[in-house]
């Protein structure tokens, strides 16, 4: 199979069928084998009414349903689960990201050699004040912190090879930071297509403000994760110890200089009066408590099991590979 395409959606009702008609319309253009995966989040409209009237009409439509809203880096980790195609897309249900730029987007993950294809909607008809001011300072924050040089990782529309969806973990609401999962899974070579952005056409959108203060937290976790996911005594131990050993040379200052005191016959006070004392003192607790955690999360990390991140109600139509 050429091409799986996946569309995480959320009350999209409207949009469904003239999504899905214009894929075709590529897809047979383009005389491509493919699947259709609508992993439908929960909605609370018609949406998956409408999906399994497309399945039934067309054979390379499948469905996932969730039992509630999980998020879409749940709905993305179930749809590249499922995914069977050689190259995998990723799109929006809203008619915001074209289809047609899916022929481009394969062409370069096949021929042109890249893992991932990130689309860059340069062009944006959203509001410059609410998304694209703070969109843009996002993004900036994001390369910068890590090291991936894309102009939009908000962009849904995006081009995998099957190999990368396969080995990436996709949870939280990490589906921002895809690209930045791939590259520390060990896929590098990374590109960026500019590609066209569309007003929207049918509802609302379903992401307020606080996108984006929700990205720059995720930011902090990925960037915490790829260089201390897989160590973190390396983070914690490390300034649990520097901090143990300031208190511990704090308070051995303190009765040095109190012992010196007396053996010269200076007037003293007691070691609980020095209020340094006490800094020390927490300072050391602080560090030890800081080393605790850095082992606790070796040993996590060690005996960790996969927890059940969603719940699946409805599968439509799909194709159980071959042994």
């Amino acid at each position: 199979m050429n091409v799986s395409i996946i569309i995480p959606l959320l009350n999209e009702e409207e949009s469904l069928q003239e999504l899905l008609n214009w894929i075709v319309s590529v897809m047979k253009t383009n005389h491509y084998t493919y699947e259709v995966i609508f992993i439908d989040d929960g909605s609370s409209d018609k949406s998956w009414s409408i999906i399994e009237q497309l399945s039934a009409a067309h054979p390379e439509v499948r469905g996932i349903r969730f039992l509630k809203n999980f998020g879409k880096s749940q709905a993305l980790h179930a749809g590249f689960d499922k995914a069977q195609g050689d190259v995998v897309i990723t799109m929006d249900a809203d008619l915001q990201d074209n289809p047609e730029e899916i022929p481009e987007l394969y062409n370069m993950i096949q021929n042109g050699g890249f893992d991932l294809v990130s689309g860059w909607k340069k062009k944006r008809y959203d509001s410059v004040v609410s998304k694209n001011l703070p969109s843009k300072l996002f993004n900036w924050a994001a390369r910068k912190t890590s090291g991936v040089q894309l102009n939009d990782f908000n962009c849904g529309l995006k081009a995998y090879k099957n190999i990368v969806v396969k080995n990436i973990e996709v949870s939280g609401e990490m589906h921002r930071y895809i690209p930045v999962l791939a590259k520390n899974a060990g896929f590098g070579n990374i590109g960026e297509k500019v590609v066209q952005h569309q007003a929207r056409k049918y509802g609302e959108t379903k992401f307020g403000m606080e996108r984006f203060l929700n990205g720059f937290l995720d930011l902090i976790t990925i960037w915490f994760l790829s260089r201390f996911g897989k160590r973190p005594m390396h983070l914690f131990g490390a300034l649990g110890v520097v901090m143990f050993m300031i208190g511990f040379v704090s308070t051995g200052f303190i009765i040095g200089l109190k012992l010196i005191k007396l053996y010269a016959g200076l007037p003293t006070i007691l070691v609980t009066e020095n209020p340094l004392f006490y800094i020390a003192l927490t300072t050391m607790i602080i560090g030890t408590q800081l080393f605790l955690a850095g082992f606790l999360g070796e040993i996590i990390l060690r005996t960790k099991n996969n927890e059940e991140r969603y719940k699946i109600s409805d599968v439509l139509n799909f194709i159980q590979p071959t042994q």
